[in-house]
């Protein structure tokens, strides 16, 4: 009876925590299966010790500035080293914390790499694959298993690190060759290029950012470029040569790139693998789980959360997703999440963040002349006396017939901070009138978007 429980949970990263714990908290026995650290992808190796290396690598840019405000600073030191040692500390910190918060919940952690044996029962194998199997039986399975860095099928490409790699260095090499154009390629490329590091960004694409408003992406590009990374499109790698520390890139254009590192920033994919699906029958397509509008899978009594389901692969996303389906499922308070209006930033060197409709979805949706775009491009105050950085952008796209705001954009600092709370007015289906009819708070950039005619 003691391995008999309610729901079992696959992954204990933000979606199997959040589901987790709520379903314990309406008296559910839960079992979370987790092989790896708790806190998934998120605490681990993704948002947290990505956003502390991206402070870290802003110090250097406000020592530059200092002068301006009449601070000469010293002799500066970088150790690259000592920053890296402290974000796996404050990583350790957070894992510890969440292990304490499932044991203050009631939810039971059972360590080690769950599979299915049938649509009810789980087999756990140990994480050293030392020991016997456990087997976990439940009413209820949920998987929450998250993704995993692709790595590209080129020779040589298991020389090269993932994302995930990036946090266990002890330090970084002179030169990186980042590969890739989405937001996790430029977030890397700004960070290592803050730290000192010489950065070449291969982009198979014409222009960073895919997906995310071609405007702001060009913006990024721009001051990406002022930072000093060497951005390269329409170029991939061929193959990768030599051995860690003296790499070569061979490049599609048929050029050598010598560098001491790469990084493949090529993507993500749900990380299926070892779960034994077919088991319990659970319906795959391509690399994902697909569910429905309440996170059911084929099997009535199966769901999945997070980036397993290949959606919207954030963070917030799969929490609201874990809470929305153990409210349902143990308390019986029917939600189903909204994925349709979702802001996302991308931490990159200027920050780019969103809410809503691009000017080219609006456009595509709606048709060039039903689609109104307003926008400020300045630089902003924190600027002035340095004379130096990226130029901010701010963007409403609106429906012209009724001046709706269907899209809420920015590239600048503090672009995240400002578009969370912009958030709320789209969602609630705001008008431009709306924005300017809101006072103005002055001196600020964010000012822009309630005065821009």
């Amino acid at each position: 009876m003691e391995d008999s429980f309610d729901l079992v949970v696959l992954g204990a990263g933000s979606g199997g925590l959040a589901a987790a714990k709520r379903a314990a908290s309406h008296g559910a026995r839960v079992a979370l299966v987790e092989g790896d650290r708790v806190g998934g992808t998120c605490v681990i190796r993704g948002c947290v010790p990505k956003k502390l290396l991206v402070y870290g690598s802003q110090v250097q840019e406000q020592l530059d500035s200092a002068p301006s405000y009449g601070v000469v600073p010293g002799v500066v030191q970088r150790d690259t080293a000592v920053l890296l040692r402290h974000v796996r500390q404050e990583v350790d910190r957070l894992n510890a914390l969440h292990i304490d918060f499932l044991a203050k919940a009631g939810v039971t952690l059972v360590p080690g790499w769950g599979r299915f044996l049938d649509s009810h029962r789980i087999a756990v194998s140990h994480a050293d694959g030392m020991g016997q199997d456990r087997v976990l039986e439940a009413k209820r399975i949920l998987i929450a298993v998250g993704g995993r860095p692709h790595r590209p099928e080129i020779p040589g490409a298991a020389l090269a690190w993932v994302s995930d790699d990036m946090f266990l260095q002890d330090r970084f090499p002179a030169r990186v060759v980042v590969v890739g154009g989405g937001f996790i390629a430029c977030e890397f490329a700004c960070i290592l290029k803050g730290l000192g590091v010489e950065v070449v960004q291969l982009v198979r694409g014409d222009h960073l950012l895919r997906g995310f408003d071609r405007e702001l992406s060009s913006v990024v590009q721009e001051g990406m470029e002022e930072k000093g990374v060497e951005i390269r499109f329409q170029v991939s790698p061929e193959a990768i040569e030599g051995q860690p520390g003296e790499l070569t890139v061979v490049t599609s254009e048929g050029e050598s790139v010598g560098c001491g590192g790469v990084l493949l920033a090529t993507g993500r994919r749900p990380f299926l693998e070892g779960l034994n699906l077919s088991a319990a029958a659970v319906v795959v397509d391509g690399h994902r789980i697909p569910v429905d509008a309440d996170q059911a899978t084929n099997r009535p009594h199966i769901h999945a959360v997070g980036d397993v389901t290949d959606r919207v692969c954030l963070t917030p996303v799969a929490v609201d997703e874990g809470r929305a389906y153990a409210d349902f499922a143990f308390a019986g308070r029917h939600r189903q999440v909204n994925h349709d209006l979702v802001a996302s930033a991308v931490f990159s060197q200027p920050e780019l963040a969103t809410v809503g409709l691009s000017e080219e979805i609006a456009i595509e949706r709606f048709g060039k002349e039903a689609v109104t775009v307003h926008r400020a491009r300045f630089r902003s105050m924190a600027q002035a006396l340095p004379k130096r950085g990226p130029r901010c952008l701010l963007k409403l796209v609106l429906e012209a017939s009724s001046g709706k705001v269907l899209g809420c954009h920015m590239v600048g600092e503090h672009a995240a901070e400002i578009i969370q709370m912009a958030a709320i007015a789209v969602g609630m289906g705001a008008t431009k009138e709306d924005f300017d009819r809101t006072m103005a708070l002055h001196p600020t950039v964010s000012e822009e978007f309630v005065t821009m005619a």
